[in-house]
């Protein structure tokens, strides 16, 4: 599965996570996406799109 939003571009980010005794270990933060079917040029189509994309409108609905 692709984790990159097909509208606006965000993806993992990497980091270290830290423990209460202070032992750094590596971690990734991954985007909330989600493939649904949009009208891309008036036709519909399956793209990944972050939820956030879809709570605010970026992205049209093909029902």
């Amino acid at each position: 599965m692709s984790y990159r939003c097909e509208i606006c571009g965000k993806s993992p980010h990497v980091g270290r996570q830290v423990s209460h005794s202070d032992i750094k270990t590596p971690r990734k933060w991954l985007p909330n996406i989600r493939r649904v079917r949009a009208l891309v040029n008036g036709a519909p189509k399956r793209i990944y799109v972050c939820t956030r994309c879809l709570r605010s409108g970026r992205v049209e609905r093909a029902h």
